[in-house]
């Protein structure tokens, strides 16, 4: 007798094939049976019946890291047929230092959870004991290996500090982390050489990693920053995603055909390198992005001690101004701030920085020293900086997956305490439901692969994103007629709708539009190796 049979749905088995009619039966973690199945005995039965039956989501750059901590249900991500989440651009959950660990203590957003670990391999053990909803996995952060070995030095790392970070890549690879991520607009990790990122992805290509990558430049240098990337991949000889890809900034807009056009002439040599979009035309990240990265030298006490001293204020002012860094959005009033630390700066969220600025009767960019310095914190901001012809076009391409770049949340509790970005709740589900149904940019099929099928293969996790015979009861069952995102930017804490059921490892966890109560994540590595 089956454990579960999903009766009677249109099935999309995330290869991009045609869908079909047919039934899936389930035993134990495992779909052992793909075809029709009437009159066959099973535990439970779902009726799907006028809907898609499809693998659950990859989403292959979440930050949902420390908010499954705080509420392991998921939900944002869970309601949309999320059933594996991906961690890690740029910093990551190990390995930890005590200054490391002591900046995840602090900077918690109202949320609680304890940690208890120093490896990015015990994370994930604690993640998965604890009990996840979901699917976890990770990269080892590029940043977190300089905070840990270098520290915040505007630096090459010495020899002995290379081998030591190549020693720590060896032995993470080897407990379970999926491959290298790098965010290099962001220090620590922006101080890093292209040689010393050859290096460390060397190391990670030995043990089947990818290199994921936030790309050193989205805006004026963008170009050289998709060949920096395309030169290591091809260097370390490793498969390589680069994450969220986009032109940002109305200037640099033109720049994203020919960026598409370098990583399909690598494509088209034998380079197995890969893109990510969200379905968003605003990006977000901390505010202090804009900030030169040599004023973060030291960490960010030293970023806040530097915008408290008038005289290096007004030096980070003419940097911004004569290197045009502000080009990068239409202006102080296409900026959004989203979450702060301290409750007196809460005023200010959800106006955008020329209301900031208006607020306290000063400029855009003194405004922005003002926030930083006052709130000792990243300032959560949404950016409003891409094209929707761009956004498209990268949309358009079949080696292109999706992400939310977000934290999975809910709407209550410590959530509500400030607005965030929709894609935290809405990203998978706007890509079926805008850009599939409404819009017509993709087929049905081809979208579920972009969610399933394409970032499993990227990031080597077998038997996952796909339904087979053997493969992993990861499944969704939604209707596409009515899945829909429904966060906005003025009211982002909203579920998405449309997805009846989600099954995580031949448990369902979201039945009939409520959750079950059942945590049957795991945590996962490539290859399908657990860690």
């Amino acid at each position: 007798m089956l454990d579960v049979v999903v009766r009677g749905g249109t099935v999309y088995d995330g290869t991009g094939a045609p869908p079909r009619q047919a039934d899936v039966g389930i035993a134990g973690d495992r779909i052992v049976t793909l075809g029709q199945l009437d009159g066959t005995e099973a535990g439970a039965t779902i009726d799907a019946s006028g809907l898609a039956v499809s693998p659950g989501f990859v989403n292959i750059l979440s930050h949902s890291y420390l908010s499954i901590l705080h509420d392991p249900r998921s939900l944002g991500e869970l309601t949309q047929g999320v059933t594996t989440e991906i961690f890690g651009e740029g910093m990551s959950m190990g390995p930890l230092t005590p200054e490391l660990k002591q900046t995840l203590e602090e900077d918690r957003g109202g949320l609680e959870y304890e940690i208890t670990w120093w490896r990015l391999s015990e994370y994930l053990h604690h993640v998965e004991s604890r009990g996840v909803s979901q699917n976890v996995g990770s990269f080892i952060g590029t940043g977190t290996l300089r905070a840990h070995v270098v520290g915040y030095e505007d630096r090459p790392a010495t020899p002995t500090e290379l081998d030591r970070m190549e020693g720590l890549v060896r032995e993470e690879m080897a407990e379970g982390a999926l491959g290298l991520g790098s965010a290099l607009i962001y220090p620590p990790g922006s101080y890093a050489p292209t040689a010393e990122l050859e290096s460390l992805c060397r190391v990670a290509a030995d043990h089947g990693g990818l290199y994921a990558s936030h790309l050193r430049s989205e805006g004026g240098q963008f170009l050289e920053a998709v060949d920096e990337f395309i030169t290591i991949c091809e260097r370390a000889e490793i498969r390589g995603e680069v994450f969220h890809l986009k032109a940002a900034g109305r200037p640099h807009w033109p720049l994203m055909a020919p960026a598409i056009d370098r990583l399909e002439k690598a494509r088209s040599s034998g380079m197995p390198v890969t893109a990510d979009v969200y379905p968003y035309t605003a990006s977000s990240t901390g505010l202090t992005s804009v900030i030169p990265p040599q004023y973060h030298e030291g960490g960010r006490h030293e970023l806040y001690r530097r915008l408290s001293d008038p005289a290096t204020r007004a030096q980070i002012r003419r940097e911004l101004e004569a290197q045009g860094r502000w080009a990068d959005v239409s202006g102080a009033g296409e900026v959004l701030i989203l979450g702060v630390r301290e409750e007196a700066n809460r005023c200010y969220q959800g106006h955008t920085l020329a209301e900031v600025a208006e607020m306290m009767g000063t400029d855009p960019i003194e405004a922005t020293f003002n926030l930083i310095a006052s709130d000792r914190s990243r300032i959560s901001t949404a950016f409003f900086s891409m094209s929707e012809d761009n956004l498209r076009m990268a949309l358009r391409r079949p080696w292109v997956a999706i992400s939310s770049d977000g934290a999975s949340m809910a709407p209550e509790g410590a959530f509500l305490r400030s607005p965030t970005h929709p894609r935290a709740y809405g990203s998978f589900a706007r890509v079926l439901g805008h850009y599939v149904r409404d819009e017509g940019l993709l087929t049905l099929e081809d979208a579920v692969w972009r969610m399933s099928g394409l970032p499993a293969s990227t990031l080597g996790l077998q038997d996952r994103g796909v339904l087979r015979e053997g493969a992993f009861a990861d499944l969704v069952v939604f209707d596409p007629a009515t899945i829909s995102d429904r966060a906005t930017f003025s009211d982002p804490h909203q579920l998405s709708v449309g997805v009846s059921h989600v099954l995580v490892n031949g448990q369902p966890t979201w039945r009939d539009g409520q959750w079950t109560g059942t945590l049957a994540g795991r945590a996962l590595a490539g290859a399908g190796r657990r860690p």
